[in-house]
């Protein structure tokens, strides 16, 4: 049994190089990693790393979520996945448990995420120290130890999952109909459920989210949240992203009428600059 551990970038060295030294710290070392480069500029070069590494180039327009970790997928050769958002650093337990939780469980396994302040981890770091620092999630509830099914299928995110390759490539991977930022993960999530996979929340060993920038709602991905959307409620006759799309609405950008989304316009640049939160306050 192997495990390949996937992550996408676009532009984020730091993050990545944080995401790597997370893996240099594991107890038990991935077999492979494979980073797929969204058209970075400069391109993400290799590190010296004690596992095998391979990064690919994909010079799609924007930010191509779902074909990016497609791609990963399809070059892995572990027989089961660990997919990190780039922002994400693993624990030191996360690999080990991940490759234990598959072999138990035929399931789509999502990790806990902790959340790092904006001068968390940005040099050198000890993972015991950065524990007493995260905050958790307020609405995904993780176990302490162990996992839990979750049966919101609208839960899943895509931050730090696992899952069997064969399983992931007879889903077809993720749906590139979706294009750009939002609902993709969502989507995959339902499908999941659709195809008879339990959503298992694994807690304790996880992964620590790097602070970056955050917009709420996220303005500069309005048209391709839009287009994820309308997609979406074609596909499960309800609509993704709530709150953003109100939020959307309230401010004038669209109008939803019946099952349709109409764009009105788009946003103003001083808009979206109001939109970036304040970064929270480390405990």
């Amino acid at each position: 049994m192997t495990l390949s551990v996937l992550t996408i970038v676009k532009d984020r060295p730091a993050h990545l190089a944080q995401m790597f030294e997370g893996l240099r710290r594991s107890a038990h070392f991935p077999d492979e990693f494979i980073i797929v480069d969204m058209a970075s500029s400069p391109p993400i070069s290799a590190e010296q790393a004690p596992f095998p590494l391979q990064i690919l180039r994909l010079d799609d327009p924007g930010l191509p979520l779902a074909a990016a970790r497609n791609a990963a997928a399809r070059a892995a050769r572990g027989d089961k996945l660990l997919f990190l958002d780039v922002d994400c650093i693993p624990m030191r337990a996360l690999t080990s448990a991940i490759t234990h939780c598959l072999t138990e469980h035929n399931a789509l396994i999502c990790a806990e995420i902790r959340y790092l302040g904006p001068n968390d981890a940005r040099g050198e770091w000890d993972e015991a120290d950065l524990l007493s620092r995260v905050q958790g999630h307020p609405v995904r509830q993780f176990p302490l130890n162990g996992v839990r099914q979750e049966d919101n299928a609208g839960l899943f995110w895509s931050l730090a999952f696992g899952i069997h390759r064969q399983r992931f490539l007879d889903m077809g991977g993720f749906d590139e109909a979706f294009t750009g930022y939002g609902g993709e993960d969502t989507d995959f999530g339902f499908r999941a459920r659709a195809a008879g996979l339990p959503l298992l929340f694994l807690g304790g060993a996880g992964a620590f989210h790097q602070y970056h920038d955050v917009f709420e709602p996220p303005l500069q991905h309005l048209k391709d949240i839009v287009h994820n959307a309308s997609l979406f409620r074609a596909r499960w006759k309800i609509w993704p992203m709530e709150g953003w799309l109100s939020a959307f609405e309230k401010a004038g950008l669209i109008v939803r009428r019946g099952n349709k989304i109409h764009l009105l316009r788009q946003p103003s640049d001083i808009e979206i600059k109001r939109a970036r939160m304040s970064p929270p306050v480390s405990p």
